[in-house]
């Protein structure tokens, strides 16, 4: 099937041919375009990688382009999410997606660690927004924004949003926007407090489910190798140079964790990075970027880039330590075998390990093959 029975105008569907990735529909675009085109509510449980941005982007731009054409327009749509770096993405994904719309919708992208003077001048004229939430109630209290023309709202990663602490947060931005409006909701699972959340905001919506809360590991090969703490470093290292020199992405489960590996990886000649909150917004920046660009073969993170990271060739995932849940499991690994390309994860599973990491086989519904590298020689890595 192509995008052309969804009801997206020529000029989407031009900007859709351009990109490879773009070919056909996945499940998401397919079932969630249509409906939100109507002006519908929408409860949608796709996991990270789905092709959930694109489902709703590409609505909301030419519900906006054809709302009221010409001039200066208010604030029509706001997208809500929990990173920094997912508010970046998706901001970029409205602007590559409407180039060769006629007027332009005016879109753009809010966050903290960065000034804030010059998103107080772009809010000015912007149409579509995406922010995270405290970023978007600073520009409130200064009165550069005022959100009672908004007609749509989207959560995206609604989930991740309620398990970041963001409640409060979303509760004063609710409290400021229209009563009557379309609301869409992303959610990579359906837990109580997301329930809770999608019964108090949706009015008759459609719920579509693309993905339940298991992972879909077809195209992700699951490489999970038994070593003891002490040989781990030497373990990672060696996989790397004795790999096919494709990037990676590193998970640990601390900032310091992430700063001791990747100073130990270039301290053997592999080109690495860190990106954690407690860097500058600047510095995760210019990682991310140096990764996209492929400048930069490892990039080691917490598990904040789990969810900010859209990158559709990824080959590997690395579990250095493991998540403190197996949701987080899932959405790490989830990293690679995107846009169905295969991927590799890799987990580093020390003893101690194990009695966690039958947890979170229990959620996968199966038991994973373990390889032991007792005898593997890591001497010199």
């Amino acid at each position: 099937m192509s995008f052309q029975p969804l009801g997206l105008c020529a000029e989407l569907l031009k900007a859709l041919a351009s990109r490879e990735q773009f070919k056909r529909p996945y499940p998401i675009q397919q079932q969630a375009i249509p409906p939100i085109l109507m002006g519908k509510d929408l409860l949608a449980i796709a996991r990270t990688g789905s092709g959930k941005t694109a489902a709703f982007i590409l609505p909301l731009l030419q519900l906006i382009q054809r709302s009221v054409p010409g001039g200066k327009q208010p604030l029509k749509a706001l997208v809500l999410v929990p990173t920094r770096e997912l508010a970046a993405q998706i901001g970029e994904v409205a602007k590559e997606f409407g180039r060769y719309l006629q007027p332009q919708v005016k879109s753009g992208a809010v966050f903290g660690g960065v000034s804030i003077n010059p998103q107080m001048i772009m809010v000015n004229h912007v149409e579509l927004l995406i922010a995270t939430p405290g970023r978007l109630l600073e520009l409130v209290e200064k009165n550069s924004l005022q959100l009672g023309t908004v007609s749509i709202l989207v959560l995206d990663e609604a989930e991740k949003m309620l398990q970041e602490g963001f409640e409060e947060e979303l509760q004063q931005i609710l409290a400021l926007l229209p009563q009557k409006r379309q609301t869409l909701l992303f959610s990579a699972t359906f837990a109580t407090d997301v329930q809770q959340l999608a019964d108090a905001l949706l009015f008759e919506p459609l719920r579509i489910e693309i993905a339940k809360a298991t992972v879909e590991t077809e195209l992700i090969s699951q490489l999970i190798y038994t070593v003891t703490p002490e040989r781990k470093g030497p373990l990672l290292r060696y996989l790397i140079k004795n790999g096919d020199g494709e990037q990676l992405l590193v998970f640990t489960s601390s900032r310091k964790r992430a700063d001791n590996v990747a100073q130990k990886l270039l301290q053997n000649g592999i080109s690495a990075a860190t990106f954690h909150a407690g860097m500058s917004q600047g510095g995760r920046t210019a990682a991310l970027e140096r990764f996209k660009a492929g400048t930069l073969q490892v990039l080691v993170a917490t598990d904040l880039a789990a969810r900010g990271i859209d990158i559709s060739d990824l080959p590997h995932v690395v579990n250095y330590e493991l998540p403190r849940s197996p949701n987080d499991y899932i959405h790490r690994i989830g990293r690679t075998g995107r846009a169905d390309a295969h991927g590799d994860a890799i987990t580093l599973l020390c003893p101690e390990d194990l009695p966690h990491f039958r947890v979170i086989e229990k959620r996968l519904g199966r038991r994973l093959i373990k390889t032991d590298t007792d005898e593997l020689d890591l001497a010199g890595y």
